[in-house]
């Protein structure tokens, strides 16, 4: 009787042990069903940090002041209407759209500004100095460059794991490998800084953004249809470390955060469970290509592009604003 109690206690034992595990492999299969086609949140209203009025109530230079757009397909505007693209917004806010932005833009303060933008679609940082540095004129000694600038990206994400893992194109590498490449970008990220440098004798100040993480710092690719590659999030610390570098060897080049302030708002944005969850704006933030961002992240950038040029720009110490002298020096 002992022993007939125990094989039916082992058997049931079994049977539940069975059922957990079709009950969680039903589950999973049904969480990357839903991650893969349920449309995500988008959210309306303004995204991202708030940018303060007072520093756009007083002209900041009268000076001829040129905006330069370099980089990858954030910076070209993928993923918006061209007056919704942070390079677009940041010199004329749409009033309509953004009533809070109202007033915040480049163009009411620097009356002579002029803009240029020379990013493109699917680039990497050896062809922003190959192709598009040499685009950039050397700019007359009484013009003041403001530089923006993402790149490093598409050198993370290319090929998406359809081929081998290189420099320039590192989807699927390991952390070992990433430490040399990662290294390689910072080394084509210098000779893109001191390029942009001579050509404005007058000075400029380069605002190099870092590389987001459209899983939320899950490091899940997968769920989205690319393929796994488990050291993703210690490749993009490995990159943005990097960028950091950049930005700390220079004076004039100005590290703007996007990494920290997408968080949240990729992959996994309605998950509350999550670390880097949003209660305040659980909404995705990202185009349906997973790399750009859709319009809402776009205002989010210009934000913050916007708050890194008050301080940078506008603001003295003594936070009175600048006048010409300290822009255009």
């Amino acid at each position: 009787m002992n022993a007939r109690s125990g094989w039916l206690r082992l058997r049931l034992r079994v049977v539940l042990a069975g059922m957990a595990a079709m009950l969680w492999a039903g589950g999973y299969v049904g969480y990357r069903l839903y991650m893969a086609f349920c449309p995500m949140p988008m959210g309306a209203g303004p995204a991202g940090p708030a940018v303060p009025e007072e520093p756009f109530t007083e002209v900041w230079t009268e000076g001829r002041v040129l905006l330069v757009g370099m980089g990858d397909s954030i910076t070209r505007g993928l993923g918006a209407s061209k007056p919704h693209q942070y390079f677009a917004l940041l010199q004329a806010n749409d009033d309509a759209q953004y009533p809070d932005m109202a007033g915040r833009d480049l163009r009411r303060v620097l009356p002579n500004l002029e803009a240029v933008n020379y990013a493109l679609d699917y680039t990497t940082s050896a062809q922003h100095v190959a192709r598009q540095l040499p685009r950039l004129a050397v700019q007359p000694e009484d013009v003041r460059g403001i530089v923006v600038l993402t790149s490093g990206g598409n050198d993370l994400i290319h090929d998406y794991g359809r081929s081998a893992p290189v420099d320039g194109a590192m989807y699927g590498c390991t952390v070992r490998q990433a430490k040399v490449w990662t290294e390689n970008l910072k080394e084509r990220l210098i000779v893109l800084v001191e390029g942009i440098n001579a050509r404005f004798p007058g000075g400029c100040d380069i605002f190099l953004a870092n590389v987001y993480d459209p899983t939320d710092g899950v490091g899940d690719p997968q769920i989205r249809g690319l393929p796994r590659w488990r050291a993703c999030v210690e490749v993009l610390r490995l990159a943005n470390e990097k960028i950091a570098e950049v930005c700390a060897a220079y004076d004039n080049v100005h590290l703007v955060d996007i990494h920290s302030e997408f968080l949240g708002h990729g992959f996994h944005c309605r998950e509350w469970w999550r670390r880097n969850y949003r209660p305040a704006d659980p909404h995705h933030w990202y185009f349906h290509n997973i790399e750009d961002p859709n319009p809402r992240g776009y205002d989010a950038i210009r934000r913050l592009y916007l708050q890194e040029m008050v301080q940078r720009l506008a603001l003295r110490e003594d936070g009175r604003t600048a006048s010409a002298d300290s822009i255009v020096e």
